[in-house]
């Protein structure tokens, strides 16, 4: 298999497993009791059908695959690699870049909201096939739902690199699967197929607006997962997600709405479960097996969307260090971050026992969903009329014709807050709390730690001044700031009055995109005298790029005299930093308490820079906020 189908097929696994198995409650949702002013009348239908058919022409074909995916951060997708394309490209507009920022910000709080969401609605959906298949096990919904669940978080810590070989040819099978059912009950009625004229989308507004409406935030879960097109660039790359979307997912998508719709109007019983019933008795529970297994797959993705998020936001200094496990050694982007999957799968837990129906916690997913097609769509505003130089026109045009139904389907989601909405409204509003929080924290407290530590290069001048004694062996100080000293290092000469033979100051720099080639990654200074030892390595990373200081000891090794030495048998000296609370108001008393609640589930630093525990030393100080 060539390079490009390998990728389409990857492609198919894992980027269109959340949009490839909205089919199992979308319609459902539509004609659900919280919006039965839906009939299951020939003009409803057609409505809706044709609503359905034109939002994934509209949101996904002409505006993700067409236009957003081109806004990419050297292949890398997603709203964050997007606010740091953006903040590089305008350097020197900070209005734009505060809202740019501001934006992701949002857009990364709501992907939260959506990755508990997914996983809950996604299992409970398949498995209530239960209740059409074999309605004696009706009772057991939740009980499964919770453990295929409890097993799908269980396996994170061990990546899901084996899983992950099966994923594309399952979800192959599944978008073969639902474009078989709904052949048939398209070829019984054809008049489906009518409805894929817009005119029946406008005539269904125009005449029965206020129920077009609430329909209409139902009617966005058909492109529920469509943010992964762009999320999950690179990982496949723009080409093979264009090809996978226009050979398989959207055409089979299209023959399953319209096959559903089709059977609605010979039977409108069918409304309760319209996916389920699409197939004949025999293949019911053998359809429930697979869209379990294909709503496993869209769990999988956007769990570990979740990790590459948050260490996107650890990388823009949105969040703390969060202990990263990389659970694959050929593929940066399988990574494991143990606190984000603990919060998630008890929040998931909670979600199913709670709500205990796809059906109810639609009303949560909409807003989430609406809320970040919306975000990513400013931003691509943002970007088109600033770093492409569209004409004003042209932008105002997407955002009045794109904007405009997303615009829609927001505010058709607003009017159930009450009933669910409020959830990742809830959850966005904790995470940009702490965003913001450590954001603005971290600039206060490490701006007193910049003035403790002192201007590096003068204090290199003073040391060789001083005529301080040397010691043999080779000390590595990692440090945030290549500009200051590290306090470590300060410390010791100030205690011991002694300095190490040779001394590396490693220091990591992100510079806004996903991946820097090793070639790039290593800038090496003496610091103005080749001589003395002392030599300053900065390591250029992306935010998606390991921070191992070792492994770039062993890159930097042969770029100047000084770095002639084993890395391995290097002593490292840490320097740590305990936040107290001060008594000026830089911050509000309850963001100060938050910022240290969240300093201190901070991952070991140690740990984070891939340090060996039994040579490294760790020295203490005391910087307040």
């Amino acid at each position: 298999m060539g390079p490009i189908p390998a990728l389409v097929l990857g492609a198919i696994g894992v980027v269109f497993g959340d949009i490839g198995t909205s089919p199992l409650y979308s319609l459902q949702t539509v004609f659900s009791i919280e919006h039965n002013t839906v009939d299951p009348s020939r003009q409803d239908v057609l409505g809706v059908i044709s609503m359905v058919f034109w939002c994934l022409v509209i949101i996904v074909t002409v505006t993700y695959a067409g236009i957003i995916m081109r806004a990419d951060n050297d292949g890398e997708g997603g709203i964050l690699a997007l606010a740091a394309l953006l903040v590089r490209k305008l350097k020197g507009r900070p209005t734009q870049t505060k809202v740019a920022v501001l934006l992701a910000v949002l857009g990364a709080a709501l992907f939260y909201g959506d990755s508990l969401i997914t996983p809950a609605i996604s299992v409970l959906s398949a498995v209530e096939g239960l209740q059409i298949a074999a309605p004696a096990l009706d009772h057991y919904v939740v009980p499964i739902a919770v453990v295929i669940l409890s097993a799908l978080f269980a396996v994170q810590r061990w990546g899901t690199g084996l899983i992950g070989k099966a994923f594309g040819p399952v979800m192959a099978c599944w978008f073969v699967v639902i474009a078989a059912l709904g052949l048939p009950h398209l070829i019984a009625n054809p008049e489906i197929l009518i409805a894929l004229s817009p005119s029946y989308a406008f005539d269904f507004v125009l005449s029965r607006p206020f129920v077009a409406f609430i329909a209409m935030g139902a009617v966005v879960l058909a492109v529920t997962g469509v943010e992964a097109l762009y999320a999950d660039m690179g990982h496949f790359g723009r080409k093979p997600i264009v090809i996978a979307w226009g050979a398989l997912v959207f055409p089979a998508l299209v023959l399953n709405y319209l096959g559903q719709g089709a059977m609605i109007l010979d039977e409108p019983r069918t409304t309760d479960s319209p996916f389920f019933h699409l197939a004949p008795a025999w293949a019911q529970l053998p359809l429930v097996v697979l869209a379990t297994m294909a709503t496993v797959i869209a769990s999988q993705a956007v769990i570990s969307g979740a990790f590459s998020v948050s260490r996107q936001a650890t990388r823009l200094e949105l969040l703390p260090r969060l202990k990263v496990i990389q659970t694959s050694k050929h593929h940066g982007g399988q990574i494991f971050v143990p606190v984000i999957n603990g919060v998630l799968f008890v929040g998931v837990l909670v979600l199913v026992l709670s709500f205990r129906s796809s059906e109810a916690l639609a009303s949560a997913y909409g807003l989430s969903v609406t809320g970040t097609l919306l975000l990513e769509l400013s931003l691509v505003l943002l970007i088109a009329h600033a770093v492409w130089g569209w004409r004003l026109w042209q932008v105002l045009l997407l955002a009045v014709v794109v904007g405009g139904l997303e615009l829609i389907l927001f505010a058709a989601n607003v009017t159930k807050i009450a009933s669910g909405g409020w959830l990742p409204l809830a959850v966005a509003a904790v995470a940009v709390t702490m965003m913001l929080t450590w954001q603005r924290g971290s600039r206060i407290a490490f701006g007193n730690r910049t003035q403790l530590e002192g201007s590096l290069e003068a204090w290199v001048r003073d040391i060789r001044l001083a005529g301080v004694q040397r010691v043999p062996g080779t000390v590595v100080c990692p440090h945030a700031h290549p500009e200051t000293v590290p306090l470590a290092l300060r410390s010791n000469v100030d205690f011991n009055h002694v300095i190490h033979e040779r001394v590396v100051i490693v220091s990591m720099r992100d510079v806004g995109v996903p991946h820097v080639p090793l070639a790039e990654r290593i800038e090496v200074s003496a610091l103005g005298d080749t001589s003395d030892g002392i030599v300053r390595v900065i390591c250029r990373v992306g935010f998606n790029d390991p921070r191992d200081v070792p492994a770039a000891l062993k890159l930097a090794i042969g770029k100047s005299p000084e770095l002639d030495f084993d890395p391995d048998a290097a002593v490292y000296m840490l320097s740590v930093f305990r936040i107290e609370l001060g008594h000026e108001r830089t911050m509000p008393i309850w963001q100060k308490r938050l910022f240290v609640v969240l300093e201190k589930l901070s991952a070991n630093r140690t740990q984070s820079l891939h340090l060996p525990p039994d040579r490294t030393v760790i020295v203490g100080a005391e910087s307040v906020l």
